[in-house]
């Protein structure tokens, strides 16, 4: 009997050992491949941020989810506001390259214009840690987004496109002259984003489930006949 106690425990210390070294292993891969171990933890801290806000992330879950411990978080980011400017960071720069293939600058400008509505819409359906994080930055009323560096030149360029194709839509005859871009992208931003921000409160007070499939579809396509509506000549 002593035997096999014996022998167990010494099971237990080898599966107990097995597990440290695999442990030591993945750390020492993912410390030889810093590009892909850095991803996962900008991965995790975008979930974890979406999930808590900044206020309630913590450190050693977002290491936990990436796999690595809290050392390498440091030793790639800094600190946890550092990490945070990150995931703010390429939260925008996900939704602007995504814009930026679709290609405004070759399509007709009404044509540009539905397709940017609708791209937005469903954008944000189907990234809502996008707007939690939007709704967190909101919260600390942009203090970490004016930190940024990167952050204005990626809006820039995109502003310049469709500034274009505002430009275009006004010589061919589908927009009126003198619209601003800025407004343009507001008008169709503000039209997605207090839809989902507030769809629950909305569907308790009308009464109707905003969150059903039919009622998105039919929310998307208003968004674009409102957009283009707001657009044409006087």
């Amino acid at each position: 009997m002593d035997d096999f106690k014996e022998k167990g425990a010494r099971k237990s210390d080898n599966e107990a050992a097995d597990k440290t070294t695999t442990g030591r292993k993945k750390t020492v891969t993912q410390s030889r491949n810093p590009e892909r171990t850095r991803a996962a933890i900008l991965e995790a801290a975008r979930r974890e941020v979406a999930a808590k806000g900044l206020a309630g992330a913590r450190i050693d879950v977002v290491a936990r989810r990436a796999g690595t411990n809290k050392r390498m978080i440091y030793h790639y980011f800094g600190d946890k506001d550092a990490l945070y400017l990150a995931v703010l960071e390429d939260a925008y720069r996900h939704i602007r390259n995504a814009e930026h293939r679709l290609d405004l600058a070759r399509k007709q400008p009404m044509e540009g214009l539905k397709e940017l509505a609708l791209f937005t819409w469903h954008y944000y359906l189907d990234h809502p840690e996008f707007l939690s994080i939007l709704a967190t930055e909101n919260l600390n009323q942009a203090r970490y987004l004016r930190q940024s560096e990167s952050i204005p030149e990626m809006h820039s360029n995109f502003i310049s496109e469709l500034k274009d194709v505002l430009k275009r839509g006004e010589v061919t005859g589908d927009f009126r002259p003198g619209l601003d871009p800025v407004d343009v992208y507001l008008t169709i931003a503000s039209l997605g984003y207090f839809y989902l921000s507030n769809r629950f409160t909305l569907s308790t007070i009308f009464q109707r489930d905003l969150a059903a499939p039919a009622e998105l579809e039919r929310w998307g396509q208003h968004i674009v006949n409102t957009v283009i509506a707001a657009l044409r000549p006087l």
